[in-house]
């Protein structure tokens, strides 16, 4: 394969257009409330007066209970991708464990449609397999990047992508819109949608992208090739200075990036001082802001990065965050979320593409990038494992998702500081 075959890239970016319904639809938009409207009771005034669920014979929070089945996604993905990237380094058929990952997570949004609070525990079960199937299927996706374009090219490249997405999953976010809110249809029917968006345009970059990058000899898979594989890469590692600190500062901001993103709509939910029957159309024309103008954010932070380097745009993008989660903590009314969502979604595009086009940019000379991406895929998964099993926990104990909040704050803090101690490569530098 020749880097930077325009076909191949533009079949790349098309993955983020296919994928992204699933974490508009099914964790940021009409989910999230659905799961929190069969989940609790509320008054004739429509204002919750219980929100607590049974699962397994123990009493949690609704919301409480979703960050903990998300957390437990999280590290089934970061354990199980090691071992799954070395071995589609090793055979080189990182293709067929991205089709894989793409039809459980499509398949899994599918059975959504069954979701049953009588049956909560089995009902939870697809919201933890189309979690596992979304974020595995990242692993190889994002491994490609390096192979199909030279470094230069991949803030460029990276950032198309998520404005793909981002413009994919809002327009499947409208029909299911007009399909609910116009001609009322259940939205139950909006899991199926998903499911099939993410299936039919997915056969796009199936088609195009290649198989056997580095034509290797073909060896037969096995559990201990692939550990061996990582082994190798923690070596690798070790010797890279760069590498290491970038990784430590992504880890740490990491747990704050994605747990906002996770926990956002049922944030606005509970803690916004919404109008009667307010909330549901509140939340929605947040989300769409988030989703149009992380478009641009994407591209903006893009060309920030060949203006400042990519470690300074980065830097930037995390001070924002937290003045973002010290604004959230004090807000109460729709006009304050709506002016927040906006900020949100400017950072949102900028730090998701930076930071996959960053790492990617600071690799050694390699053929194992999936399994280079698994360390990457891993660090991130734990820090979202413990950013929202801790923003679950402290909601249990205090009774308030703003005072979680707070925990979010010091993630972005540190990250920022250790980000600041990452040193400096000619990769990463401005582009005069």
């Amino acid at each position: 394969m020749i880097k930077g075959n325009k076909k191949i890239i533009n079949a790349w970016t098309f993955y983020d257009w296919a994928n992204s319904v699933y974490p508009l639809v099914i964790t940021t938009a009409i989910f999230p409330m659905f799961y929190e409207a069969v989940t609790s009771e509320t008054n004739a005034e429509g204002k919750t007066i219980n929100d607590m669920v049974l699962f397994f014979g123990y009493s949690f929070k609704n919301t409480e209970l979703y960050s903990y089945v998300a957390s437990l996604s999280f590290l089934t993905v970061s354990i199980i991708s090691p071992i799954l990237s070395g071995i589609a380094d090793y055979a080189d058929n990182k293709k067929r464990f991205l089709q894989f990952f793409c039809y459980l997570g499509a398949i899994s949004c599918a059975c959504l449609y069954f979701f049953d609070t009588a049956h909560l525990e089995w009902s939870m079960l697809p919201v933890f397999l189309a979690s596992v199937g979304f974020w595995g299927s990242l692993v190889f996706y994002n491994a490609y990047l390096p192979e199909i374009a030279d470094p230069v090219m991949h803030d460029q490249i990276s950032a198309k992508g998520y404005s793909l997405g981002y413009i994919g999953s809002s327009i499947l976010l409208i029909i299911n819109l007009v399909m609910i809110m116009v001609f009322d249809i259940h939205p139950k029917y909006a899991f199926l949608t998903v499911a099939a968006w993410w299936v039919v345009f997915s056969q796009y970059t199936f088609r195009r992208l290649p198989n056997r990058v580095y034509l290797k000899e073909e060896r037969e898979n096995d559990w201990m090739k692939g550990w061996k594989e990582l082994k190798k890469v923690w070596g690798q590692l070790s010797d890279q200075k760069t590498l290491k600190r970038y990784l430590l500062a992504f880890f740490i901001y990491s747990m704050g990036v994605q747990t906002v993103m996770l926990m956002a709509t049922l944030f606005g939910a509970k803690e916004i001082n919404w109008a009667d029957d307010g909330a549901k159309t509140g939340l929605i024309v947040s989300v769409l802001i988030i989703q149009f103008i992380a478009i641009a954010g994407a591209y903006f932070f893009s060309w920030l990065s060949k203006k400042r380097g990519n470690l300074q745009a980065l830097a930037i993008s995390i001070f924002i965050w937290i003045l973002i989660c010290i604004t959230a903590y004090f807000i109460h009314e729709p006009v304050e979320f709506y002016a927040l969502a906006g900020i949100v979604g400017l950072v949102m595009g900028g730090i998701q593409s930076l930071s996959r086009s960053t790492y990617s940019k600071i690799l050694p000379e390699t053929t194992d990038h999936a399994s280079f991406f698994s360390f990457y895929d891993v660090l991130e998964k734990l820090g979202i494992v413990i950013g929202t099993f801790a923003y679950g926990l402290i909601e249990g104990l205090t009774g308030s998702m703003r005072n979680s909040v707070l925990v979010l704050i010091v993630f972005f803090v540190v990250g920022f500081f250790v980000l600041l101690w990452v040193p400096k490569n000619n990769n990463l530098e401005a582009q005069v």
